[in-house]
């Protein structure tokens, strides 16, 4: 008997009821809806870059994925809607935030038991003792950018300065993170990882969720960022589901940024690498993980590379090349086993500004029978994977099972 939980990072679904308290460029999240506007700009023949047609998810559709759609905004994508063969449901976060800690800590059992810190979308964004702090471990007369923005936005506008002055670009975005991007040859990848490491700790008092690395290389006009970005996250303050699997004697495995988000906790291996290598690490873990283990996976290019960029054809090519490699992992799965499928927040490509937008999450679960799990919160998740494991929850939630 084994489980794998798997995030499909930013696969909103629409219907968060409290969307209107959420913005993004100044505007409420009210009606966003990642999965149902995909599908509608797929349908209306405006997302061919790279391919064609109508969003094409047979596997996750036959999961439930459409009807979740319909249960948690009243909408039925379009290509959508097979009569499931899995247990689906739709989950409704509680926690305060529409970012990565958040959604994760609650689908572990922990909603968040605290207000995250936010640095206002002003310039300069950051306070003056903590850019002296920086200054100081970095060993650099000044800093760079100290303002909101994208990454890639800020590699174009700081990345030919850095590389002239030396100084780390440091910057944020609605979620409650810092950020220090830094050329890995001219500035050093140790040298980075070793200040955002040393900085965090500070952060985290001031209750930043993350402090994240971001190295980048290339010249100006040509800057790329690469695979070894590290997130420095606050450890959660009570166990959650790891730590409850891992205490039973069952081995966890985290797929992705889980190792960073969770700060270790309860984590026994690591599996890292881009979305393609991950699926691959995903299918060693089914084909090879032992009895009482759990695999939990986030699969982060949905977001990172799509979602925040507004590319809707991008988002829906990562959404059909995963529904085709998830079709060669069901068939993999044990008897026993339990796959959930879910999300950790929307990311809406077809929406205004570039942030998360607070939506409700797919539940699509494999090895459980086919039914409707209504709508369920995030923290059911963890209780009903502890359930499917004989392994005693400590969480808010209850199991769906």
């Amino acid at each position: 008997m084994r489980a794998f939980l798997v995030v499909m990072d930013s696969v909103g679904i629409g219907g968060a009821p409290d969307a209107g308290s959420y913005f993004n460029d100044g505007h409420p999240d009210t009606g966003a809806n990642t999965v149902l506007h995909i599908a509608e700009a797929c349908a209306r023949g405006e997302a061919e870059d790279g391919r064609s047609g109508k969003l094409h998810l047979p596997n996750l559709d036959a999961l439930g994925l459409g009807r979740a759609v319909e249960l948690a905004s009243g909408t039925l994508p379009p290509g959508l809607g097979a009569a499931p063969r899995g247990l689906w449901g739709a989950a409704t976060e509680r926690s305060k935030g529409k970012d990565t800690p958040s959604g994760h800590w609650e689908l572990a059992g922990l909603p968040v038991p605290w207000d995250w810190h936010y640095f206002p979308d002003t310039q300069p964004a950051f306070p003056a003792d903590l850019m002296a702090k920086v200054c100081e471990i970095a060993g650099t007369e000044g800093t760079l950018a100290n303002c909101h923005g994208s990454g890639t936005v800020m590699l174009e506008r700081f990345g030919a300065e850095h590389l002239r002055t030396g100084w780390p670009i440091c910057y944020t975005s609605a979620d409650s993170v810092f950020q220090i991007a830094a050329h890995e040859e001219s500035f050093g990848l140790d040298r980075l990882l070793s200040l955002c490491e040393t900085i965090a700790p500070l952060l985290h008092k001031r209750k930043v969720g993350r402090v994240i690395a971001r190295p980048f290389v290339g010249q100006e006009g040509h800057f790329t960022r690469t695979a070894n970005r590290h997130d420095y996250a606050i450890r959660p303050p009570e166990p959650v589901l790891t730590n409850w699997v891992q205490e039973a004697g069952g081995t966890v495995h985290a797929v992705g940024k889980i190792g960073d988000i969770f700060s270790m906790e309860g984590i026994d291996a690591l599996h890292k690498g881009d979305d393609a290598t991950l699926m691959s690490h995903l299918g060693d873990l089914v084909d090879n993980s032992g009895d009482g283990s759990l695999t939990f996976a986030n699969f982060v290019e949905f977001d990172s590379l799509y979602g925040h960029r507004r590319n809707v054809s991008g988002y829906a090519r990562a959404l059909e090349w995963f529904d085709a490699e998830l079709g060669r992992l069901l068939p993999r799965l044990r008897k026993d086993d339990m796959l959930l499928i879910t999300a950790d927040h929307g990311n809406d490509p077809t929406w205004r500004g570039t942030d998360h937008t607070r939506e409700r999450v797919p539940v699509l679960v494999a090895g459980k029978g086919a039914g409707c799990a209504g709508q369920v919160g995030f923290a059911d998740v963890a209780a009903s994977v502890a359930a499917h494991l004989g392994v005693a929850a400590r969480g808010a939630g209850r199991s769906f099972l």
